[in-house]
């Protein structure tokens, strides 16, 4: 941990740009929203927050797909987006440069993983997976203490999923698949079957019985194939927070016994948990990923 050096953390989303400098024991002293448009606007104003800070290293979570190999010349770019103007575009590069200070890396996604693993809801657990449900769905891994990119990086989000009885969308609303998980179940989803945003809907309409659903599926999905010891569930349409016990009711179906674990079987509420930092899980995760800049 890098004591009272201060640091900085960017949670670069697709919508804006978060800046905060701090702490990593978490503390938040500042933070400023800028809008993301295009790189060429945007970069310049992320620069001149964290140079005005006087920041001693930087953490970054973006949007991607992103380039996380250390060993590539596209390292830290921001590759085949589909927000077009910020294809193959240099972010660690140019703040790094524009900075002069060390630049961690990573998914927003993985960034707010990190941060839930060292000061939320994962402490003191060596696997998690975060997963976030908003305008977009993505999860961040930590498996054995460390993030997980693999080839390029988990898209979690796009795992095809089967429909649900009497679903009148069953491609979703995804323009690279059908029937993924983002393109079922992330919020314009939601408002592009029902009409309206999902935080305008009553508890007890019909879209929640069929997002739990989803969801479901995706939390077993992640039990077979990862076998966490916590599964977080963020982003804006979990706020709804009567969610949590639709979805774990139907994961314990979707399982079917097969998973034989207390901490599922009888503890099914402390296994899928909402997130313990809130809406600070991402930058708490970027203040930790600069700090880990400086050890290095």
């Amino acid at each position: 941990m890098s004591g009272k050096r201060l640091l900085g953390a960017l949670e670069g989303g697709g919508t804006k740009m978060v800046c905060a400098i701090g702490y990593d024991d978490g503390t938040i002293l500042k933070r400023e929203s800028i809008p993301t448009s295009t790189p060429e606007e945007t970069l310049p104003k992320l620069a001149r927050f964290f140079q005005k800070e006087g920041v001693a290293a930087l953490g970054i979570g973006s949007f991607g797909p992103v380039d996380l190999r250390e060993d590539s010349d596209t390292y830290g770019y921001i590759t085949a987006t589909p927000k077009l103007s910020w294809v193959d575009t240099p972010f660690l590069p140019v703040l790094r440069d524009a900075l002069n200070v060390p630049v961690g890396f990573e998914t927003d996604v993985n960034m707010a993983a990190i941060g839930e693993h060292i000061l939320g809801a994962g402490r003191s657990m060596s696997s998690i997976v975060y997963l976030t449900v908003g305008t977009g769905v993505g999860a961040g891994i930590i498996i054995d203490d460390k993030p997980l990119h693999g080839l390029v990086h988990p898209e979690m989000g796009h795992l095809l999923l089967q429909p649900a009885p009497g679903e009148t969308c069953p491609d979703g609303f995804c323009p690279y698949h059908k029937g993924c998980l983002e393109g079922l179940a992330c919020g314009p989803s939601i408002e592009k079957r029902w009409g309206k945003p999902a935080g305008e809907l009553p508890p007890d309409h019909p879209a929640w019985a069929l997002e739990a659903e989803y969801l479901a599926q995706c939390c077993s999905n992640v039990v077979f194939a990862l076998s966490p010891e916590r599964i977080i569930l963020g982003g804006g349409v979990m706020r709804q927070s009567h969610l949590f016990a639709i979805i774990r009711k139907r994961t314990l179906d979707l399982l079917g016994g097969y998973i034989r674990s207390d901490r599922i079987l009888e503890n099914i509420d402390n296994y899928i948990v909402p997130p313990g930092l809130g809406e600070d899980s991402g930058i708490a995760g970027g203040l930790i990923l600069a700090s880990r800049q400086l050890g290095r």
